[in-house]
């Protein structure tokens, strides 16, 4: 018995030790005061389970584990040189500080002549991807959060060996938590057809901890140098077909001319980074004609960047607003500055729109999300819920001139953690489109009303409230 008891003892003292470890390396880590509070509160007030969730998810990455900030700097700046943009592309005025800042923040420059199409459904995607990869005659790089072997991640497959076959170059990247349900095999079949495939932060039980909160998110495939696509649809069936309870509403883009530069920039940083190959060569670049009147910044931000692109360039978008901005996202966890941005937005007279599902594949996220509507409420934020399915959009319009669409989630994840592409694109004809469609998807919503929001229960109400104090974390 005695043993017993001071068993006991030995391991409540070392589990006290863990926790105290903990708390002294969060806060000496001069992080953002709000994670630093999450994270203290996850491993004091929830026994093991908060330190468990640390040990997975919340060391910061260093260049041990990846490449130095500053290299990861460098490797931006490089494809640069290749771009050939003598034509000087005029700014938009209205635009002028938002570019300015994203060309001096992130080495983004303004690339023009570009022609962009919208797809808000899997089957126009994958079907017109499909067309640009048959047509392909060089080159063909390839980057997914998620890409599984089900019918159109075999669809997918087959297509790409074939051009493998016929001589062209083709890589593969493949974060490997988001295709974990994916068999080794299906990736070693690309690899025998002569597709050089990476996965992203490859995990493994050494690396696990440092690694597993740290991935590429990022949705790209670039063509030839030429054609370019990214936004929210990764390769898998659901984003044909759905669920059993809906559908599944996302938006991608398919871009055509100077911009997809700036993705196949993003990709070559990646590639780099799984594979420890610098490519910059010219051959990725073409001399590119004018396909449209879209010019664009292609921004890129993750953990080894110096800022956070794609929060800041948000950020700057809300506060230059004049007439509206519409949001959709499947997730809405920002940091309270982004918070604060949209409510001044709203009380200065713009009309502010939130769309978010009704029903979420991420319950806690949904939950710790719905805490922020009644503050957003109050001040004449609309928000609305989407009935029709799983609404995994993710895209903003500005003032019907600009419009931003990519990997980013409207959350802390997105916006620090992850690495994520995003493309600003300033044009009145394609922003209307955008807003068309963000109109389109209000007739299968329900908005809602600040009198029925806050007669919600309290204990339902407090719930949501509990779970936001992690959103940080989440």
């Amino acid at each position: 018995m005695q043993i017993n008891d001071t068993f006991i003892l030995i391991m409540e003292i070392l589990y006290l030790f863990t926790v105290v470890s903990i708390v002294v390396v969060v806060i000496s880590e001069n992080r953002n005061s709000i994670k630093t509070v999450a994270w203290i509160l996850a491993v004091v007030f929830l026994p093991f389970i908060g330190i468990i969730w640390y040990a997975f998810f919340g060391q910061e990455i260093t260049k041990r584990h990846v490449i130095s900030k500053r290299m990861y700097s460098k490797l931006k700046k490089r494809p640069l040189d290749e771009m050939q943009t003598p034509v000087e592309v005029s700014v938009p005025e209205a635009h002028a500080n938002l570019v300015s800042l994203l060309k001096n923040m992130d080495y983004t420059p303004l690339l023009g002549g570009n022609d962009v199409k919208l797809f808000t459904n899997g089957k126009d995607k994958f079907d017109h991807l499909l067309a640009d990869i048959e047509k392909a005659k060089k080159h063909i790089h390839v980057e997914y959060y998620i890409f599984l072997d089900d019918e159109i991640g075999r669809k997918f497959q087959e297509a790409l060996i074939r051009k493998a076959k016929e001589g062209l170059e083709v890589r593969v990247i493949y974060d490997s938590f988001g295709s974990r349900k994916t068999e080794k095999r299906f990736f070693e079949e690309f690899r025998m057809a002569g597709i050089e495939t990476e996965p992203f932060l490859k995990l493994t039980w050494s690396a696990l901890t440092s690694r597993l909160n740290y991935r590429t998110h990022r949705k790209i495939v670039v063509i030839d140098g030429r054609i370019g696509y990214t936004g929210g649809m990764n390769i898998a069936d659901r984003y044909i077909s759905g669920f059993d309870w809906g559908c599944w509403r996302d938006t991608h883009a398919r871009i055509e001319g100077k911009g997809v530069q700036g993705l196949q920039s993003v990709f070559l940083i990646d590639w780099y980074l799984v594979s420890q190959t610098l490519i910059t060569s010219r051959n990725y670049f073409p001399m590119l004609d004018k396909f449209g009147n879209c010019p664009m910044q292609i921004v890129n931000s993750g953990p080894l960047s110096q800022e956070n692109e794609i929060s800041f360039g948000i950020t700057q978008a809300i506060y230059e607003a004049r007439k509206s901005i519409f949001i959709q996202t499947p997730y809405f966890l920002p940091p309270d500055g982004m918070v604060d941005a949209l409510k001044a937005a709203a009380l200065r007279g713009v009309d502010v729109r939130l769309m978010l599902s009704e029903r979420s594949d991420v319950e806690l996220v949904q939950l710790a999300s719905r805490s922020y509507f009644k503050e957003m409420l109050r001040t004449g934020v609309k928000i609305y819920q989407y009935r029709k399915g799983f609404l995994h959009a993710k895209m903003i319009v500005f003032d019907d001139s600009l419009t931003l669409i990519g990997s980013a989630n409207f959350d802390s994840r997105s916006f620090a953690q992850n690495f994520e592409v995003e493309a600003f694109i300033y044009d009145d004809q394609l922003a209307q489109q955008a807003a068309d469609i963000f109109i389109e998807d209000q007739r299968h919503s329900e908005m809602i009303s600040l009198r029925e929001w806050s007669k919600r229960p309290v204990t339902k109400r407090f719930f949501e409230s509990l779970v936001r104090l992690f959103a940080p974390l989440l």
